[in-house]
């Protein structure tokens, strides 16, 4: 029985023994030949210096400050007296240098499978490291490299666009081979969105080594890709000048060319993406974090806000592409509508209504019952598949990372969201850019431009690419004609007519401008309607956003400059001013510099303003000083449709809401024409007074 049992023994660690023989030699045999492999070659890959980023002119908006990393011999033993004795030297030398850390970050990563120096320290600055390097390259424990660190040069100026690098995580490292190498990635802005492209592709080198990990020979060489620099379209000189301008207000200002190329966009507040590089202290992440003004925001893309009245001409256009549309019908306005046998009213801003109006006077002078009466006829759905058209409630495909989309709702979101039907109220709401909808900044810039060139554009910074121009993406949006002949004459009026809402500060610009002011409320209609509260009086945090959104020059648009103010009031007062500054400090950098940009002794009306194509100017009357200045369309160019049977209603939800009875469409009175020796002479004053106080203003804009 005793010898059973030894037997036994000896045959089970026999077993096991084969068992791990088979398993290392066999099954396990070209992990450990692999690993033999590397005590004799070692393979090291050499980063690539990450691409610059400049502006339109090479200025530089994200470089590399060359410095230095430090590695330590792995297989030193972890709490060995020759590890302590290299870290000590190194604090030594560079005092700023933790001694904790390195020893964390040695111990951390080493083991007995690693053959790679270990690196302790992760930038020196290159004047630092002259002074020590003939010192520490001596020491055969200590491994020194060339190492990059982005800088940004404009700081704040450009952080929302350009954004900033910083460590990688194990999930980015796990994505990208050469993230996992360089230890680095673009985060936000521009950085993340061209990661790739600026980063670029490792290289390698494969030596012979020693037992003792000593280099003998260089076996094999490949060189890292050499990146070019990403080529912006933005113009700093614009950018800064934009950004003291808007400095201490919250909001957005961007600036585009017709084709979709940004010039200038910018977010405030900002803050410094310096301080992101190599890591922020918790302290610095926290007061960002708990600023109440979100200066970390990218308002630009990531803003939401109700378009407010810039969405009219959205819901005119909707209206003409409804067969239960009549936009060329005027309507009635005497402050306020109802709905059916609700006694509720819905009131316009205009206490006391503006009578008779037609679109271009309801776009002009902003009025809300005017687009209550248009959006209850062709109902919810049809308005939100136009606008979403349009460019508002979808993604523009700028060249950002993290884009948000915005709501323009419809039936069918609202029972998806609150698991609710949809009001008619709410329609009404919604026509004039209130409610649930909600838009970016981006796309009400995107939208102004397909409004002014009929054109569907893609926004976007890069201009040059990997050596390669960056082609616009244009997508033409058939419209009809005459509707958008009187949208923009209802554009043109807000900036140049004295009922205009934007005509203060746009009147007296060198160049024609049109635009759309909004207002985005931040408290309820119904309180801001019932309470009758001016903006003023309210709290801060209480009063609406500001929007005036325009283009220039007005029948050959080029630009697009879209504002808005956080709690500013009322677009016209509140971003008039900046806007009006934008445009003047364009006009003196030589932006409208064709035949047919300024106005001047020879400035054509007749070919520059497209809807006088069809008038005869000379039979346009006079107005008085006090009732308008002058206005360059003769008449509303939109007609209506045939007059309705008196009996014909519209009924929802089995009810009977409104009469669609509407009287033939009165042709728009003489109050729409002009004098065009009036014009002529405001056309024919030279702006040179207004141009060098801008100039004196922004001297300091190009250094």
């Amino acid at each position: 029985m005793k010898y059973k049992i030894v037997f036994l023994l000896f045959f089970i660690v026999w077993s096991i023994m084969i068992v791990r023989l088979y398993q290392i030699s066999i099954k396990s045999g070209y992990y450990y030949k692999e690993l033999a492999k590397e005590n004799i070659e070692r393979k090291q890959y050499l980063k690539p210096i990450r691409g610059e980023i400049v502006d339109t002119n090479g200025r530089l908006l994200a470089m590399n400050r060359i410095g230095f990393s430090i590695s330590i011999r792995p297989h030193l033993k972890r709490d060995g007296e020759r590890l302590h004795k290299v870290v000590d030297n190194l604090v030594e030398t560079f005092p700023d240098l933790n001694k904790t850390i390195m020893l964390k970050v040695y111990k951390k990563f080493s083991s007995a499978y690693n053959h790679k120096y270990i690196k302790v320290v992760d930038f020196v600055r290159y004047k630092d490291m002259m002074e020590a390097y003939p010192i520490l390259s001596l020491d055969e424990d200590i491994k020194i490299e060339a190492e990059t660190k982005r800088y940004y040069p404009y700081g704040k100026y450009a952080a929302h666009i350009v954004g900033y690098t910083g460590r990688s995580n194990k999930k980015e490292n796990k994505l990208d081979s050469v993230v996992n190498e360089v230890g680095v990635i673009g985060k936000t802005g521009l950085e993340r969105h061209y990661n790739k492209t600026l980063q670029g592709q490792l290289g390698y080198t494969i030596t012979k080594v020693t037992a003792t990990n000593k280099e003998i020979e260089l076996l094999e060489y490949q060189k890292p890709t050499e990146n070019q620099s990403l080529v912006l379209n933005l113009d700093m000189n614009m950018q800064m000048m934009i950004s003291k301008r808007m400095q201490g207000m919250a909001g957005v200002v961007i600036v585009m060319r017709t084709n979709g190329e940004i010039l200038a966009a910018v977010s405030t507040p900002t803050y410094d993406p310096n301080m992101f590089v190599g890591g922020i202290s918790r302290k610095d992440w926290k007061a960002l974090q708990d600023d109440p003004e979100h200066p970390f925001t990218n308002r630009l893309i990531q803003g939401t806000y109700p378009p407010g009245s810039t969405i009219k001409m959205g819901v005119a256009i909707a209206s003409s592409l409804s067969p239960k549309g009549n936009i060329g019908a005027q309507e009635k306005c005497r402050g306020w509508i109802t709905i059916g046998k609700s006694k509720h009213k819905f009131r316009c801003w205009k206490k006391h209504g503006h009578g008779k109006v037609s679109l271009r006077k309801a776009i002009r002078e902003s009025c809300d019952v005017f687009f209550y009466n248009k959006s209850l006829e062709i109902g919810i759905n049809t308005m939100s598949k136009v606008l979403k058209s349009l460019g508002l409630g979808v993604k523009t495909g700028v060249d950002l990372p993290r884009e948000f989309r915005g709501v323009i709702p419809d039936k069918a979101w609202k029972k998806r969201r609150f698991k609710q039907q949809w009001y008619m109220g709410e329609t009404v709401i919604a026509s004039i850019g209130q409610g649930y909808d909600s838009v970016t900044p981006m796309q009400l810039a995107r939208y102004t431009n397909l409004l002014a060139t009929g054109n569907l554009v893609t926004p976007h910074f890069a201009k040059i690419v990997n050596g390669v121009e960056v082609k616009p993406e244009i997508k033409k949006i058939k419209l009809d004609k005459n509707v958008m002949d009187t949208i923009h004459a209802g554009m043109y009026d807000v900036c140049n007519t004295q009922h205009g809402t934007a005509y203060k500060h746009l009147k007296n610009l060198p160049i024609v401008v049109a635009g759309k002011t909004g207002t985005s409320q931040v408290v309820s209609i119904a309180q801001n309607v019932i309470n009758r509260t001016k903006e003023h009086d309210l709290e801060y945090w209480r009063r609406s956003h500001a929007l005036l959104t325009t283009y220039a020059p007005f029948g050959k648009p080029k630009y697009i400059v879209t504002t808005l103010v956080e709690h500013g009031g009322h677009g016209g007062g509140t971003n008039g001013p900046v806007v009006a500054d934008i445009y003047r400090w364009m006009y003196a950098k030589g932006y409208f510099s064709e035949n047919g940009d300024i106005k001047s002794d020879d400035y054509n009306i007749t070919s520059a303003i497209d809807p006088l194509k069809n008038y005869d100017i000379n039979e346009t009357k006079r107005l008085p000083v006090r009732q308008y200045r002058h206005s360059v369309i003769k008449k509303d160019i939109v007609k209506s449709k045939p007059k309705p049977k008196e009996s014909e209603v519209i009924i929802i939800n089995n009810k009977r809401v409104t009469k669609t009875t509407r009287a033939k469409a009165e042709k728009s009175s003489s109050n729409d024409g002009f004098s065009i020796s009036n014009i002529l002479k405001k056309i024919s004053k030279k702006s040179n007074e207004t141009v060098e106080k801008i100039n004196t203003i922004y001297t300091n804009d190009s250094n």
